[in-house]
């Protein structure tokens, strides 16, 4: 596929071919705690009946830098990345023109799932922002998690959940191809804690071949509406397991998020929130 200059790299084939695999941290979609999705909030069910909290301010940028998380939100033995170094990782499995011949509807579904891979691949799942928007990435061994929070005050991110929403369907397994080696996708849904105003969680499991041997790529991807922002949380690697990791981003991220909207300081104690 033709290559075009990305905003967020995540190199793994070099370190592949050093015999060191770099990846992103992944999570399991059986670790649902028990605020997971409450029906009649999923993004798929709010689907032109938009669920939106009480005015709140524009989300400034100092105003989603004091919403990402820290490594006091999230579980295990996660490092804050520099910045500079989260906004250069970069997922070389997610690589790939989509075979159109896997799909029934072929180039419209095809579309769709070639849509997932290179908005996965360039960290924007929800779209470009209109807005605010700052990331922050962690490291774990080998796993990554990166997590941003975003404004798309003019682009409507229920628009992208209710895309996130049909996927599992739509992609459930599928092929793609990169310099002749072929890999094989799958997506399901996942679950997520019953916070914001709609929200989605997936599944990517990409298997294929990489610098030279075979390789497992887990990446599970969360996204949740407040209002007209948004937070993001892409977790994934080789190695796989890191669920508790995400839910908890989730939750009290999302609670961080609520906080700036409110005019409120998040609290530097995740164990304040409830």
């Amino acid at each position: 596929m033709t290559r075009r200059p990305y905003r967020l790299v995540r190199v793994l084939s070099s370190a592949l071919a050093a015999g060191t695999l770099l990846a992103t941290a992944a999570c399991s979609d059986d670790g649902g705690d028990d605020g997971s999705r409450v029906p009649g909030v999923t993004a798929s069910q709010v689907a032109g009946k938009r669920q939106t909290p009480s005015p709140t301010a524009t989300l400034t940028t100092d105003g989603a830098r004091a919403a990402l998380i820290t490594e006091a939100d999230i579980e295990d033995d996660w490092t804050q990345v520099k910045d500079t170094e989260a906004e250069n990782w970069h997922d070389s499995l997610l690589i790939g023109r989509v075979d159109v011949s896997d799909f029934l509807t072929a180039k419209a579904q095809a579309a769709e799932c070639q849509r997932l891979l290179d908005s996965l691949f360039d960290d924007d799942l929800l779209g470009r922002p209109s807005g605010a928007s700052e990331l922050r990435g962690f490291e774990q061994g080998d796993s990554r998690l990166l997590y941003q929070v975003a404004s798309y005050e003019r682009t409507d991110p229920q628009d992208s959940l209710n895309w996130m929403a049909n996927l599992p369907e739509k992609c459930d397994q599928f092929t793609v191809t990169d310099d002749g080696e072929q890999r094989t996708v799958q997506v399901v849904e996942t679950s997520l804690p019953g916070v914001g105003d709609a929200r989605e969680g997936l599944r990517v499991t990409v298997r294929g071949r990489t610098g030279g041997a075979e390789a497992t790529l887990t990446l599970d991807v969360a996204a949740v509406r407040v209002g007209d922002d948004a937070i993001t949380v892409t977790a994934g690697g080789l190695d796989g397991g890191e669920s508790d990791s995400v839910q908890q981003a989730v939750r009290l991220g999302t609670q961080r998020l609520k906080d700036v909207l409110a005019g409120k300081t998040p609290s530097p104690n995740p164990g304040e929130v409830e």
